[in-house]
């Protein structure tokens, strides 16, 4: 928030206001269960190592499995949000753990994704995850980047485009003929092998952000880090805001 004091609070109060109305994805959650595994057996959900030279994080979204089956889409944002909850609270450049991100960037890997993927969103889900995203997700989100993106992508962005506001959907950027062009944005040092990066390969990224998450389940469960007393019970400005 740029050393805004009242804008800082603001967005605490809106972060902690949308994981209390929507417990199921923010608040009843385990790494480690049967519906985590689910996720994170067909679907990588990864923070790529370092930063930027503008000092962004990066993060990186595919499927490992295409079959549409396996996608759950409530389960899978829970898995998601644990994932940057996680990443929150770690250093953003364990080489420099001094230093501070100013920014992060995402990138959506659009391989295999078809319309009976898209068919399985649920809106309410997809509602909450898109408002988070917006208005109190702890980042500044400079970049959304589309890679592999299939020749049906207008329909793609045709379901979901109503639930984004203008401000974000000028920040996707859509690679419709090369994974090269990515390169301009992020460099080959912060990319898994597999997209023609230097951080190694996927498997062992996956295996780092497991680790990560087991090392850190309490954190993730442990309700006094999420939940906040109910309107009534508070003195002060109330964080029912939605």
């Amino acid at each position: 928030m740029y050393g805004n004091v009242e804008d800082t609070k603001q967005l605490i109060e809106v972060n902690y206001a949308l994981r209390n109305k929507h417990p199921h994805l923010f608040i009843q959650r385990d790494p480690l269960d049967a519906d985590s595994r689910r996720t994170f057996d067909y679907a990588d959900i990864l923070p790529l190592p370092g930063l930027t030279p503008d000092k962004y994080k990066v993060s990186l979204y595919c499927f490992r499995d295409f079959e549409p089956s396996k996608m759950h889409h409530t389960e899978d944002t829970r898995a998601f949000f644990m994932v940057t909850d996680c990443r929150f609270i770690t250093p953003d450049d364990a080489a420099h753990p001094e230093v501070l991100s100013v920014g992060e960037v995402q990138i959506f890997d659009m391989k295999g994704t078809t319309m009976r993927h898209i068919s399985r969103l649920t809106i309410s889900t997809l509602r909450a995850y898109v408002k988070f995203l917006q208005l109190a997700f702890p980042v500044r989100l400079k970049a959304i980047h589309m890679v592999n993106c299939p020749t049906y992508l207008d329909r793609i962005v045709s379901v979901v485009k109503p639930f984004i506001s203008e401000e974000v959907f000028k920040l996707i950027r859509f690679h419709t003929s090369s994974i090269d062009t990515l390169y301009s944005f992020v460099p080959r040092q912060m990319l898994p092998e597999e997209y023609g990066g230097l951080a190694g390969p996927l498997a062992t990224l996956r295996a780092q952000t497991q680790q990560d998450l087991a090392d850190k389940r309490e954190y993730l469960m442990n309700p006094n880090h999420w939940h906040v007393e109910k309107q009534e019970k508070r003195s002060g400005r109330s964080w029912k805001l939605f």
